[in-house]
């Protein structure tokens, strides 16, 4: 699995800091809000609500108990994403209902004609009641009687219109059904005499049985016929095998011989005769002809013979002597001749049975054939009948429910509640109005808050100092000016810009500087630092104020400290430590007057050299060698040395006093520098190369930042000040008494 990318937390902190920042144009957009509603709503008049509901029922109530008339007046929709509610709400809104509730209640305008519709309906609402078949019908109007009455008079409009509509719609209906059954019964007995005429000129019983008897017919005569034809083919075979043998005779003298040996007379005649001759033979082989034995058997044979031959010419009608060797015919020549005249026989009865099963079969499948054909006019005529009979019942039921719905008094609709008189105003609510203001105000105090913090594009935070400058934080100067403009006893007169915090009783002045004369030890690990340069971006961010205050905090730790005025285009330092800006850093420059002259010890261990005389070109002299040499001596004679330097803003003086010493100390006061220049500051001191040892943020706001950027607790700070502000006070009654 992907890791999942860095999702940018909310910080609150921050939109709390805007609202903190901007709370007082916030409060005013809120103030103006909240006045304006608070006016408006004391303006308004009271408007009262009249509220009637009706039951809209989707089927009719009497042609449910009847059974009778049931989709006479059901209300349906006309596509899917209907409503039949909604459609009753535009019913009971529409013209014709408007138009004479006008008319009932005789409502006239200024000029006394009848009012506008849209007048009447701009103020009624009807609307459908969620999960519910209820119609909600209401109105407003100054007047609560008016209210209540007009609502009831719609509502009686309504439902009469209903009834009238349900009634009209089953008369109609009626008539046309009237003149549709005579037509429809006519139908129904056509389809009946076609269906039956059908039946009986196609012998249709049940078409569905007699396809499924004539497949199994068929199967069985196939059966038949194919074990006929192996038969046949055997038979055949025999009879051509009988044939061959048997080649000799022809077909009339086997028909012949065979009659006459079916005869039993000449059957047994033969039998003799040939028994005879068999005799004779024997006897001829062992006698002479003489023989009297040989002479008698002749004379037997001679006999029979002339016998045979007057019985077979009795029987084939012939006459003439057939000769003897055709009627001595062998048992084995009979039994063939007999054989072949058989098996013809059954060849020929194989034959026609074969003839009379494959026409059977032939009859059939015709039969089978037309079924189909004659099972599909069978079913339209039924559905024709079907049809003509459902359209008949159809017209005969319906006609039954409108006589009862044509004469029936009710309708779709019932009254669940008439409207009654309000009591109490509904519109305008004045707590509601006023409410409705304060969070208007509410949001539009948070947008101006936020938007006035858009467009101020100074840096307002130290988070946001130390996310645009990658300097090492060295200390946070907090705010005490805000602190005494909100104090009831003092004003920010009581304090003088810049401030000296010239004990420890000045917390937590004292304390931050403190912390940052102890951060600057900490800077370097090398050497110590001797000698900087204290500058900001732009001016008015109290670079000197922190100046004068590092140098009394040195000083308060047992050091031997020179402040530097090198702002020689606006100094101050002379204003902080009280004194006359007459000699100074530019009158030693040019060797006018000695260092010693020019330097005053102000406060045991801190010296103030202020810049004396404004020149026209103080670059010129900073970037001077006898200001390199000054500065060395200076680092020699002092424990620390601290310049005052000009803003970076169009001037290079800092740049130039930077690379005389060990290091720059950006001064940044929020809420003073904007973007754009501390921007420009942070690409100059880059581009110059500049030994920036580290940043102050001054006039830090305690109230809006985090703790973590203090050591001490804001209940502690504001402890103290009051402490301060009590002894202050005291001080000065004594003061007033004592003049």
């Amino acid at each position: 699995m992907e890791p999942i990318g860095n999702v940018e937390e909310i910080d609150f902190q921050k939109y709390l800091q805007v609202l903190q920042r901007r709370w007082l144009p916030a409060l005013g957009v809120f103030a103006v809000i909240v006045t304006t509603a608070s006016m408006y709503a004391l303006s308004l008049k009271p408007i009262y609500r009249a509220e009637g509901t009706l039951l809209i029922n989707k089927t009719n109530n009497t042609a449910s108990l009847t059974g009778l008339g049931e989709t006479i007046g059901r209300l349906e929709t006309v596509n899917i994403e209907g409503n039949p509610l909604e459609t009753q709400a535009k019913i009971v809104t529409s013209v014709p209902v408007i138009q004479e509730t006008i008319k009932a209640l005789n409502l006239k305008d200024e000029n006394g004609k009848p009012l506008p519709t849209n007048v009447l309906s701009s103020s009624l609402k009807v609307q459908a009641l969620k999960g519910t078949d209820i119609l909600q019908i209401s109105y407003t109007a100054g007047e609560p009687e008016f209210a209540a009455k007009l609502v009831n008079r719609i509502i009686d409009i309504y439902i009469s219109k209903n009834i009238q509509e349900n009634q009209s719609e089953a008369a109609s209906a009626r008539k046309f059904i009237s003149k549709q059954l005579p037509d429809s019964e006519l139908a129904v007995r056509q389809a009946e005499q076609d269906l039956r005429t059908f039946k009986e000129s196609n012998n249709v019983v049940v078409l569905q049985q007699e396809a499924s008897n004539a497949v199994n017919v068929i199967s069985k005569l196939e059966e038949e016929i194919t074990k006929n034809e192996a038969e046949l083919v055997a038979v055949s075979s025999r009879l051509q095998k009988l044939r061959t043998q048997t080649q000799e005779v022809d077909s009339q003298k086997a028909v012949i011989s065979s009659d006459l040996s079916v005869i039993r007379g000449t059957q047994d005649v033969l039998i003799q005769l040939q028994t005879m001759e068999s005799q004779l033979s024997l006897e001829k082989s062992r006698f002479s002809p003489e023989h009297p034995n040989v002479i008698s058997l002749e004379e037997k044979v001679a006999a029979l013979k002339a016998l045979l031959n007057e019985r077979t010419q009795n029987i084939s009608g012939v006459n003439r002597e057939i000769p003897a060797k055709n009627l001595q015919i062998g048992e084995l020549r009979q039994k063939l001749i007999e054989q072949q005249v058989e098996t013809d026989n059954q060849r020929i009865a194989l034959e026609n049975k074969i003839a009379k099963l494959s026409q059977e079969k032939l009859n059939y499948q015709r039969r089978v054939k037309i079924l189909p054909k004659l099972e599909q006019t069978q079913r339209q005529l039924e559905r024709k009948l079907k049809a003509a009979q459902t359209t008949y019942e159809t017209l005969l039921t319906k006609y039954q429910e409108v006589n009862v719905a044509e004469n029936q008094q009710v309708g779709n609709a019932r009254i669940v509640s008439r409207a009654l008189v309000p009591t109490r105003p509904d519109s305008p609510s004045k707590k509601m109005a006023i409410g409705g203001g304060a969070v208007l105000g509410t949001l539009l105090g948070i947008i101006t808050a936020f938007g006035l913090d858009i467009f101020d594009r100074s840096l307002k935070t130290v988070k946001e100092a130390r996310e645009l400058f990658p300097y090492t934080l060295v200390g946070v100067i907090p705010s005490v000016y805000s602190r005494a403009k909100n104090s009831n006893s003092r004003d920010l007169s009581d304090y003088p810009l810049p401030r000296l915090a010239t004990n420890a009783s000045e917390f937590p002045l004292s304390d931050a500087y403190q912390m940052l004369q102890a951060n600057l030890k900490f800077l370097s690990s090398d050497q110590p630092i001797k000698a900087i340069v204290v500058t900001s971006s732009v001016a008015k961010e109290g670079k000197s104020e922190v100046v004068a205050n590092l140098a009394l905090a040195m000083t308060q730790v047992g050091r031997r400290v020179l402040l530097v005025d090198a702002d020689m285009r606006y100094p101050v330092q002379h204003h902080i430590w009280n004194r006359t800006n007459a000699i100074g850093l530019s009158n030693v420059i040019v060797d006018q007057l000695p260092v010693e002259s020019a330097v005053e010890e102000v406060i045991p261990n801190l010296f103030v050299l202020s810049s004396g005389v404004v020149p026209p070109n103080p670059i010129a002299l900073l970037d001077s060698k006898r200001m390199a040499t000054l500065v060395n001596s200076f680092t020699d004679d002092f424990d620390f040395v601290i310049f005052d330097a000009p803003p970076l803003s169009g001037t290079a003086d800092a740049a130039v006093l930077s690379n005389l010493v060990d290091g720059t100390l950006l001064v940044i006061r929020p809420g003073v520098i904007e973007y754009a220049s501390a921007k420009a500051a942070k690409e100059f001191l880059k581009q110059s190369g500049q030994n920036v040892l580290g940043m102050v943020i001054n006039g830090v706001n305690i109230k809006r930042e985090p703790d973590s950027y203090f050591y001490y607790t804001r209940d502690s700070i504001e402890q103290k000040y009051a402490t301060r502000n009590s002894s202050q006070q005291k001080r000065l009654s004594l003061n007033k008494k004592g003049a």
